[in-house]
């Protein structure tokens, strides 16, 4: 006899970040929904696992947009909207750098959050910058409104906008490296405000400046926080409000296909049968979607123009070695949270070298969890993750027999190199050692490559473009997928915001659909 499943309004595919709050969304908009994992737990990459006495967050460095309970961002206002008490612990500075400037003069800063400290230190460093980087504070500020003023789709007046956001207009279709030439920022200036470019993992050549600005104003002024116990206890969070709502979550169940009927999706195939759905989100890399998930004759050519556009760009790669150590943070000389070891500081070469392989690759990050949050590990011990990109150059040619060999290597490279540049020496100090590659990732997450970021957001592809093109992105009726490929990019803040902004484009189609929107009973 065959298993008889529920029919359901929006099947979401993918219990990572942005597959959850996009569930949560669609249930508080009143939708029957259906959230169906292939894992046991819920988060994708906002997880954690034991290994002996420590649990080791697999990805989360730090969380942009949260803010104080005094001045929230929109993450902690989101999360508070939802009735969620999540136990924020912030991060006290931006990071410390160390490697050398573009010049090839040493270089070994600690940049603090908020605006006027972090221009106070920019000043000491290099003197006479004080009036530049205040006019590029304001220039942030500026984005952000008016990024802000046109969220909200249609209802905007042009007049307005170019009476009060004329410079964010300006600076629109212009990269980092234009935008701050412009300014006339020192070279050594720009060099320390590009040390976050890895984490949008495209250089500041190519980055554009308005994407640049959302992420970085926060970090810089707001602040970084890390949740206490985990990005698991994000998603937890999550799963007992989308539970709380009426939300149903499998476990264990993969999607194997999309079903359409008449070029409309009808419903989800999955290991457990078939389940009838009038749409469905998939938290899930695009290029598995259109490519192996829905008949051929659904892709449409603006697809598959998108794709071969988009070629061979796939974002970070990303190569971590998580460390749990017998010994504690301050034994070991590490007094910052995070720390930047570049290579140079000109992000285009840097990103060039990242590129040829791992002989060429002197960049890398390493975070304590500890400094920010002394309870992330047992007392006298800490933990530590020291993370770089991959190259297709190393990890696609490999041979399965040479895998456990060249990832060790990888490690120990990245381990002596923290010694040698800052002199914090971790080895005779690993308890327990896990060592993620562009493998691991492809394996757990099923992204092409290994790749966390989807699609490099940049030139044509920005965060501000994949936006303007959401009508025509998305041209498979019923089907949209979310998440890293999606119009907000990568990072754990861009995807709860896509799954909400996703959820919202959801809604709208099918109450037009079933003509109860405004604008069908008007």
């Amino acid at each position: 006899m065959d298993l008889v499943l529920p029919e359901f309004d929006v099947v979401v595919v993918g219990a990572g970040n942005a597959g959850l709050m996009a569930a949560i969304k669609l249930l508080q908009a009143g939708k029957k929904v259906l959230v169906v994992e292939q894992h046991n737990l819920p988060g994708g990459c906002a997880s954690s696992y034991i290994r002996g006495r420590f649990e080791i967050d697999p990805s989360l460095h730090e969380l942009a947009s949260v803010g104080s309970t005094a001045k929230p961002g929109s993450i902690r206002r989101m999360f508070d909207e939802l009735g969620l008490d999540i136990n924020w612990v912030p991060v006290k500075d931006c990071f410390r750098a160390v490697g050398k400037y573009s010049d090839g003069s040493p270089m070994d800063i600690t940049i603090p959050s908020g605006k006027e400290e972090l221009i106070e230190v920019m000043e000491k460093e290099v003197p006479g910058t004080r009036k530049k980087m205040e006019k590029l504070f304001r220039l942030f500020d500026e984005v952000n409104a008016g990024l802000a003023y046109f969220s909200d789709g249609t209802n905007y007046n042009i007049r307005y906008a170019i009476k009060h956001y004329s410079n964010m207009l300006i600076v629109g279709s212009h990269s980092c490296k234009i935008v701050f030439k412009a300014l006339r920022l020192p070279q050594k200036c720009i060099d320390i405000m590009s040390t976050y470019w890895s984490y949008l993992g495209v250089d500041m050549g190519r980055m554009s400046f308005l994407h640049y600005a959302m992420m970085v104003s926060s970090y810089m002024t707001e602040g970084a926080y890390i949740p206490a116990f985990t990005s698991h206890e994000l998603s937890v969070a999550l799963e007992d409000k989308l539970r709380s709502l009426g939300g149903q979550i499998w476990f264990n169940c993969k999607a194997m296909s999309f079903l359409f009927d008449n070029a409309r999706l009808s419903g989800v195939r999955t290991v457990y049968g078939d389940i009838k759905c009038k749409y469905a989100l998939a938290n899930v890399n695009e290029d598995i979607v259109y490519g192996r998930m829905v008949p051929k004759e659904i892709v449409t050519p603006r697809l598959r123009r998108l794709s071969n556009a988009r070629k061979q760009k796939y974002g970070a790669r990303m190569f971590t070695v998580h460390l749990a150590l017998d010994v504690s943070r301050e034994a070991l000389g590490i007094n910052d949270y995070s720390i930047f070891m570049l290579g140079t500081a000109d992000s285009e070469t840097e990103y060039r070298n990242i590129m040829k392989g791992f002989d060429s690759n002197n960049f890398s990050i390493l975070v304590c969890y500890n400094v920010a949050n002394p309870s992330a590990s047992p007392e006298g011990t800490c933990i530590c993750s020291i993370t770089t990109f991959g190259s297709p150059v190393d990890w696609d040619n490999l041979k399965p027999e040479d895998y456990a060999a060249f990832k060790t290597k990888c490690a120990q490279k990245l381990m002596t190199r923290l010694k040698e540049q800052t002199g914090i020496d971790l080895f005779g100090h690993v308890e327990e050692i896990a060592i993620a590659t562009p493998w691991t990732f492809a394996r757990y997450l099923g992204t092409p490559e290994g790749c966390v970021y989807g699609h490099e957001t940049a030139d044509w592809d920005d965060i501000i473009s994949r936006n303007l093109q959401l009508g025509k992105d998305y041209p498979v009726k019923g089907l949209k997928p979310i998440g890293a490929g999606g119009p907000r990019g990568d990072g754990y803040s861009s995807a709860y915001q896509c799954g909400e902004l996703m959820a919202q484009m959801v809604i709208r189609e099918l109450e037009e659909m079933d003509g109860t929107s405004s604008e069908a009973r008007s």
